[in-house]
C-alpha cells in the first residue's frame, strides 16, 4: 500500500480548519492543499501582510479560495486568548492544525517570560488548544494535530532549568520542545477518550524538510535549501499534517514520511520514541503547562 500525499487529501467542503504558522513553508502548503479541496482556511499568524501575501498566492492558484486571516503570537499568551476567542465565532471547527514552530541561536523570550522555543513551540500550542476544544468539541469527528519532529527521539526536557537560565543550546531545546509536543498530543488523547469527547488528537512530522525554520541564521536558511533538494520539499513535508488533518488515522497516532528511517517520502504511521510514551512524563508536561499558562481545560481536568 502507497502512503498519504497531498492527491489522497479527500474533498473537505463545508469544513473549516484552522492552520498556524500557515504563512509560509510547510504551512503555506498545508494551507493550499486544504483550500484546493474546498475547506474555509484560517491562517493563524502573527504578521498580517504576511498573512495577506499568502492568501494572495493561493488564490492565485485556486482564485475561489475560502480564506481569512486570524491574528496570533504563540509568544503572547494575550494574543493566544485573543485569537482563541475570534475562531470561535466561526459556526464550525473541524480541525486545528498545530504546524507553528520556531528555534535559534540566541535565547529569547516570550512576552510572559518563558524561554522561547519551548514557550512558543509547546505552552503556545497547548494555551491555544485548550482554548479552542470547546468549539472543536461542538464538531463530532473533529481534530487536533501538533507537529513534531524526528530530533524528539534523544532530547530530553531540562525541568529544572525550562528558562534556559542556566545553558541554552539551540538544537537541544528545539529537539524538547518536539518531545513535548508528542507528550501532550498523547496525554490530550487520552484525556479525550476518558471524558468521551468526540475530539481526535494526533500528531505528525515532516520529516527531513526543507523550509524557512532556521531563518535566524544565513547558513541554517543555505542548509535548509539543500535539504529540500535530497529529501522533503515543503509541499512534500505537508503531507504527515494533511493525512492527520483529514486522512485515516488512529487517535494518539504519529504520522509522517516513513522512507529512509522516517526522513522522506508519502506519509504513514510512524513510531515515537520510548520516552514520549512515558505516561508520568506527559502527566507531568500537562500539570506544568496548565500552571504556567493559567490556561486549563475544564472538561478534561479530572480525567
Amino acid at each position: 500500500m502507497s502512503g498519504f500525499t497531498k492527491a489522497d487529501v479527500p474533498d473537505q467542503s463545508g469544513k473549516t480548519f484552522v492552520v498556524t504558522g500557515a504563512n509560509t513553508g510547510i504551512g503555506l502548503e498545508i494551507t493550499s492543499a486544504l483550500a484546493a479541496r474546498g475547506a474555509r482556511v484560517l491562517l493563524a499568524c502573527r504578521d498580517e501582510q504576511k498573512a495577506e501575501a499568502a492568501i494572495g498566492r493561493i488564490r492565485r492558484k485556486a482564485p475561489e479560495a475560502d480564506l481569512a486571516f486570524l491574528q496570533l503570537d504563540l509568544a503572547d499568551l494575550s494574543s493566544v486568548r485573543n485569537a482563541a476567542r475570534l475562531a470561535q465565532k466561526e459556526p464550525r471547527i473541524d480541525a486545528l492544525i498545530n504546524n507553528a514552530g520556531v528555534q535559534g541561536p540566541k535565547r529569547r523570550h516570550t512576552a510572559q517570560g518563558f524561554e522561547l522555543t519551548f514557550g512558543v513551540n509547546h505552552l503556545g500550542c497547548f494555551a491555544f488548544t485548550v482554548l479552542l476544544l470547546p468549539k472543536l468539541a461542538e464538531t463530532p469527528g473533529s481534530r487536533i494535530v501538533a507537529t513534531s519532529s524526528g530530533l524528539h527521539r534523544n532530547a530530553k526536557i531540562e525541568w529544572d532549568d525550562l528558562d534556559a537560565q542556566q545553558r541554552y543550546q539551540w538544537m537541544p531545546r528545539y529537539a524538547a520542545s518536539k518531545l513535548a509536543n508528542l507528550l501532550f498530543i498523547f496525554e490530550l488523547d487520552r484525556r479525550l477518550r476518558a471524558a468521551g469527547l468526540p475530539v481526535t488528537a494526533v500528531a505528525c512530522h515532516p520529516g527531513l524538510a526543507g523550509t524557512h525554520l532556521a531563518r535566524d541564521s544565513w547558513w541554517g536558511d543555505i542548509a535548509m535549501s539543500l535539504i529540500g533538494l535530497f529529501f522533503n520539499t515543503p509541499a512534500q513535508g505537508a503531507w504527515g499534517a494533511l493525512q492527520a488533518a483529514t486522512g485515516p488515522v488512529k487517535p494518539g497516532g504519529y504520522y509522517g514520511p516513513t522512507k529512509f528511517s522516517e526522513l522522506r517520502g508519502s506519509s504513514g504511521e510512524c513510531t515515537p520514541s520510548a520516552d514520549a510514551r512515558i505516561p508520568e512524563l506527559a502527566r507531568r508536561l500537562w500539570d506544568l503547562s496548565v500552571r504556567l499558562t493559567g490556561i486549563e481545560a475544564d472538561s478534561l481536568s479530572h480525567t
